[in-house]
């Protein structure tokens, strides 16, 4: 591909929509994969996962794109042979955690929380049962959460249904840090004005793509931002399987990860 103009740039979720819940990606989605990165498409991940989580992924799909947007776009990973995984951090995005714990704690009592810092690293106050953090963590009291930069901050209540957590959510008023819901009572917290769709663009700029050649395929709250910013001058995909709102912020809407639809949208290109 001779200039930048012909090429896209697109930005994979990875959980419910490049992976089956069951952890497995199908074939037919690494086929559509490997065949656009080898077209000369920029093809790569914005994930909420972090950088240690998000990594063995691009092993499984086998390609090896210049960025990686983790940790919902608070860290972006730039290739670098020399590098731990092969890729070091570009661009990290951090705050002060303490305001947010303690505004969120009286309205969770029975919450779990989780901080993950510039490196990577979790501290958390019980486990959280999910594969998207990294391994490098460790169990701490509430108060040592508040004595490091985060990049974002996780919080899981086993307590509540989503519609209660959502309204509990809205109460908060959390108006210093942007927050997306993932699935069922989970509640991501970063920097303020930092998201997939701010990081996307960012490696938009730097690759020379212009705008009309973007797509961004996703399915959940933590994706809206991304598929909005994708939707406006080129193709923001939803899932199927994707709530309402997160159905409502894309211009296209796929099959449901069990019917690997995105393997069926990135045949269109």
């Amino acid at each position: 591909m001779s200039v930048s103009a012909e090429r896209w740039l697109i930005a994979l979720d990875i959980d419910g929509t490049t992976m089956h819940d069951d952890g497995s990606i199908s074939d037919s989605v690494v086929e559509q994969v490997q065949r656009l990165e080898a077209a000369g498409h920029a093809v790569m991940l914005a994930t909420g996962r972090s950088a240690a989580a998000a990594l063995p992924v691009l092993e499984r799909l086998n390609i090896t794109p210049r960025y990686v947007v983790c940790s919902n776009g608070a860290i972006t990973m730039h290739r670098d042979a020399s590098a731990p995984l092969g890729y070091r951090r570009e661009w990290v995005e951090t705050f002060d955690p303490s305001d947010v714990l303690n505004s969120i704690r009286p309205h969770l009592a029975n919450a779990r929380f989780a901080v993950e810092d510039e490196h990577g690293f979790y501290r958390y106050t019980e486990p959280i049962p999910d594969a998207t953090i990294g391994m490098e963590s460790e169990r701490v009291d509430f108060d040592e959460l508040m004595r490091h930069r985060a990049t974002r901050v996780v919080v899981i209540s086993p307590d509540h249904d989503m519609e209660d957590f959502l309204a509990i959510v809205e109460r908060m008023g959390l108006s210093r840090v942007s927050y997306a819901i993932g699935w069922t009572a989970w509640l991501d917290i970063a920097p303020d004005g930092v998201n997939k769709a701010t990081a996307m663009e960012r490696v938009r700029l730097e690759l020379g793509i212009p705008r009309e050649r973007v797509m961004a395929v996703g399915d959940g709250r933590n994706d809206i931002d991304m598929l909005t910013w994708a939707a406006e001058h080129g193709r923001g995909v939803a899932m199927g399987e994707s709530p309402d709102d997160v159905l409502e912020s894309a211009n296209e809407v796929t099959g449901t990860v069990h019917v690997d639809g995105l393997a069926l949208v990135l045949a269109t290109l």
